[in-house]
């Protein structure tokens, strides 16, 4: 393994993050509804989630998966139930004005909701797997994993921090705050169809 390696993972890694999913739906919620440390906070458990994902993925966890199908199903319709019941709340409180949100959410409960909204997603270990074949040499080291992991969370808890920080500037949340129902119901449709894609999806 060297650095072009890396490299390639990390572009990659960035471009996943960069498009609209929940993930990143979520975190920009967390912060713009509760302030720049319960961003911080939720986007730390979705970076620890999504680096234990990648983990996962170096210890074969696909390969257990293709074994034992059912563990993924089960997984698979866990996370699109949860993924739906967020969609829901969201859309029920988008006409809500900003201090009825959970803006007094404890850090750990924000940090484990950004565990579970990575979690909900079992997809999240394929792509990681398929990544990792991609770009990286066969037969890693156990150091050479466990940097790999390391950098992977390290540029999670960046992202995630960067648009924690970004999104709790004044100007940015006085324009949310007149665009929240907007913002909100289309972020709750986005996650409501990718529940339901996660649903009925049948690889």
């Amino acid at each position: 393994m060297d650095w072009t390696h890396l490299l390639a993972f990390n572009l990659t890694l960035l471009a996943a993050m960069a498009s609209p999913g929940p993930a990143m739906l979520f975190s920009i919620r967390a912060t713009l509804s509760g302030g720049m440390k319960q961003g911080l906070t939720t986007g730390a458990g979705l970076a620890v989630m999504a680096a234990l994902w990648t983990t996962l993925a170096l210890l074969g966890l696909d390969s257990i998966f293709a074994v034992f199908p059912w563990a993924y199903m089960a997984m698979k319709l866990t996370g699109a139930l949860y993924l739906l019941w967020i969609a829901f709340g969201m859309w029920r409180d988008a006409a809500k004005p900003i201090a009825a949100s959970n803006t007094d959410t404890p850090h750990r409960r924000a940090f484990v909701t950004g565990m579970t909204v990575n979690l909900a997603n079992p997809k999240s270990v394929l792509f990681a797997s398929a990544v990792l074949l991609v770009i990286f040499p066969q037969n890693l080291t156990f150091a050479e994993k466990a940097f790999v992991v390391g950098n992977h969370l390290f540029i999670e808890l960046c992202f995630y921090s960067g648009f924690a920080l970004l999104m709790s500037t004044s100007a940015v949340r006085d324009r949310y705050l007149r665009l929240k129902p907007i913002l909100d119901r289309a972020a709750s449709v986005v996650l409501g169809a990718l529940g339901v894609r996660l649903l009925l999806d049948r690889s």
